[in-house]
């Protein structure tokens, strides 16, 4: 008997009602299905650091630092992968540890940058890589921002932005860019260091996998 015949057979015992209900079922549960056998990434995400320093109060100068604790859910890896993206020059300089960069290439409007890790990491491994970037000419803008994007499964997520003495901002929020969901950040998030720099930091837990998190403010 095919598919067919069952449901013929199925339409002389339910109504159209309820064959169009079953079918919906059937539909939800193979979906379910598929996301939870999925095979696993090659790591998920302890805590993902990222954080932003404006050197001056034109924006011409800034350093981005990422700190990224993960954990490995594949052997026999031995490479990681980072991403670059945003206004000017954003290669002035780039750091990296562990490992050694020894390629990228642009797709779209990201850069993909390949770490060699150096050795082999296997499942249930634990590394925290540090990626250091200089900035030239790229928050030049009276309202600007920079992002992070959540492209594994992330336990925690903090950002943050260091402003020169001279130069504060006059307003700062995190906007989820794919839900346009808005945060603004208040006293509690904004406080001046013993230097004079003004900073902003913002955290979740658990951040959505495939979104992307603009820290915004206007100076």
């Amino acid at each position: 008997m095919t598919l067919n015949d069952g449901l013929f057979n199925l339409g002389h015992i339910l109504s159209v009602q309820d064959v169009v209900a079953l079918l919906k079922v059937v539909l939800e549960a193979g979906r379910y299905i598929r996301r939870f056998h999925q095979p696993p990434g090659m790591y998920e995400v302890l805590e993902h650091h990222a954080r932003l320093e404006l050197h001056d109060i034109k924006g011409k100068k800034a350093t981005y630092f990422k700190d990224q604790k993960v954990r490995f859910l594949q052997n026999h890896i031995m490479a990681y992968q980072d991403q670059a993206w945003g206004d000017g020059n954003i290669f002035a300089d780039y750091k990296c540890s562990p490992g050694v960069a020894v390629d990228r290439y642009q797709q779209g409007n990201v850069w993909r940058i390949l770490i060699s890790l150096r050795q082999t990491k296997h499942k249930g491994d634990l590394e925290t890589f540090h990626i250091e970037r200089s900035i030239e000419d790229g928050f030049i803008k009276t309202i600007e921002h920079f992002q992070a994007r959540i492209d594994h499964p992330t336990q925690h997520l903090s950002m943050s932005v260091t402003f020169p003495v001279k130069r504060f901002p006059k307003h700062v929020a995190v906007v989820a860019q794919n839900t346009n969901r808005t945060i603004e950040l208040n006293v509690s998030n904004i406080q001046t260091l013993p230097n004079g720099q003004t900073l902003a930091t913002w955290s979740m837990e658990y951040p959505k996998v495939g979104e992307a998190y603009n820290l915004r403010w206007e100076w």
